[in-house]
């Protein structure tokens, strides 16, 4: 009698174990889907798969925002693929901004490493919540909502955002804005800004019409 139930749960234990499922290294030669990368065969699978090495060199903030973001999702990273989570650098030089913005699919964590940075987000009440962080200060930024940074002084600020997904996606308001070919007259119609200023805008940022 305790045989067959010794072997009864030695057969569940093993199909337990063949179910579990450690990772999803992404495959970048198979067909994205709507669920996130293809899994990279286990055998095929190394230690470098799981290492990400570009967070620890300063972004270009030689641009028109003066920031870079130096991102490590799912399409840099794939060792993140399907685990819920990723992280970024913040670069921003004095006067750098990253615009208002969101993540469509996570929620995000910020901790400044040097620097002061000004951030805030506005919840779906249009409620404000605005706090100058210093080093090592963390702020939460909940999903899908409208959230910026700015350097708050006078030098170089570094932070690193984490992401409760592999893939968070990101909408910029302005470039949804202005840079595109919708309409300018429309554009006009649904801000209530000036014909002449979204005009100025577009052509900063590459709208056309």
């Amino acid at each position: 009698m305790i045989f067959p139930i010794f072997f009864t749960f030695v057969l569940l234990l093993s199909i337990s174990d063949a179910a579990v499922q450690d990772f999803c290294v992404a495959d970048y030669k198979a067909p994205e889907g709507p669920a996130g990368y293809s899994c990279k065969k286990a055998a095929k699978v190394t230690v470098d798969d799981f290492v990400f090495s570009g967070l620890g060199v300063a972004g270009n903030t030689t641009n028109i925002i003066k920031a870079a973001v130096t991102p490590a999702f799912a399409a840099q990273f794939p060792g993140v693929n399907g685990l819920g989570i990723s992280l970024a650098r913040l670069d921003l030089a004095p006067g750098g901004v990253i615009p208002f913005h969101t993540h469509p699919g996570a929620s995000e964590v910020l901790i400044v490493t040097q620097g002061t940075i000004i951030a805030g987000f506005i919840s779906s009440a249009n409620t404000v919540y605005l706090k100058t962080l210093k080093t090592g200060d963390l702020m939460v930024f909940p999903q899908g909502l409208l959230h910026f940074q700015v350097n708050g002084g006078g030098t170089p600020a570094i932070a690193f955002p984490s992401f409760s997904s592999p893939s968070p996606g990101l909408q910029i308001l302005d470039f949804a804005l202005f840079k595109n070919d919708l309409p300018t007259s429309l554009v006009a119609m649904t801000t209530f800004l000036d014909v002449a200023q979204i005009k100025k805008l577009k052509g900063v940022l590459g709208g056309t019409n």
